[in-house]
């Protein structure tokens, strides 16, 4: 039989970070969260907490946190049919959803989306950045129930809806075009002009180079891990960079940033990846995704 006080202590530790918080929400002592938590691990034979600052799920504990997430919808669900379950000594838990984008989406079309959503709901969004080509892992680990993808083939156990694309332009400011690239851009000029990178896992920059100029080249980098940072970066001359087109169109339109090579944008194409046991609850969300994505990404 499943312990359901015990996998609601272990979600919502993993969600607080911490028993006491853990036991603030649930009204319970921090010494009764711990039990709870201990007992069933020991049920289990498996830890389902890594205690630490802050308490976060092993591999196991993910899955009793998503397991969580599909009891909370359902129990939304039937107190909207039945709110006289609903006593008011006992005020219902709000269900956190997580899932998982890519920081170039969420940093330019991905909060109009769930904003409607959110606010016309009443879940909660616990939303996770890593980079598009790395987010289906999350799903694959049971750490999401949903993630914006550049993977087209589907995740194991989920359906999958094609967003679009989002366009980059390999970017620089006049003063950096003019200081590193006179007289156009050249396999040796690339090779000492320092460029932007988010992050080892971002892999933009050198698609666009091995795209237009082979693939023996190496470069200079700077590695700063923000979206909009990325293109203040690019204005303010410290390198060029792959900015996505929804945030330097007006600067490329007025002269403050350059094209490095007139004309060659690099499209990545993005994928909302659910997991089947939530999407017909998640409809919701993935219309208003498709509506937003349909309006700015490249659809082809």
């Amino acid at each position: 039989m499943m312990d359901y006080a015990a996998f609601r202590a272990v979600a919502m530790v993993v969600q607080t970070g911490s028993f006491e918080k853990a036991a603030l929400a649930l009204r319970v002592t921090p010494s009764a969260i711990s039990q709870r938590v201990k007992q069933l691990e020991e049920r289990l034979g498996t830890v389902l907490i890594l205690r630490g600052h802050p308490c976060t799920a092993s591999e196991k504990g993910e899955w009793v946190c998503r397991h969580m997430e599909h009891v909370g919808m359902l129990e939304m669900e039937l107190l909207d049919q039945l709110p006289s379950l609903m006593t008011e000594d006992e005020p219902g838990q709000k269900v956190t959803l997580n899932i998982a984008t890519n920081s170039d989406s969420l940093g330019t079309w991905f909060m109009n989306a769930i904003a409607g959503f959110a606010t016309d709901t009443d879940y909660l969004l616990n939303i996770a950045v890593d980079d598009e080509d790395y987010t289906a892992d999350w799903l694959l680990r049971g750490r999401v129930l949903a993630a914006v993808t550049s993977l087209e083939k589907p995740v194991q156990g989920c359906r999958v809806v094609p967003l679009g694309a989002l366009r980059y332009h390999a970017t620089a400011s006049p003063a950096f075009m003019d200081r590193h690239f006179r007289g156009g851009v050249t396999q040796a000029n690339l090779g000492q002009a320092p460029a932007l990178t988010f992050s080892q896992k971002d892999r933009l920059q050198l698609t666009w180079v091995t795209k237009h100029f082979g693939p023996s080249i190496v470069y200079p980098t700077h590695w700063l891990p923000s979206t909009h940072s990325f293109v203040d970066a690019s204005l303010l001359g410290m390198g060029w960079g792959m900015n996505p087109q929804l945030l330097v169109r007006d600067h490329l339109a007025e002269g403050r940033l350059e094209e490095l090579v007139p004309e060659t944008p690099l499209d990545i194409p993005l994928y909302w990846q659910v997991n089947r046991l939530a999407a017909d609850r998640l409809k919701p969300l993935t219309q208003a995704l498709v509506d937003v994505a349909r309006g700015v990404l490249i659809q082809k």
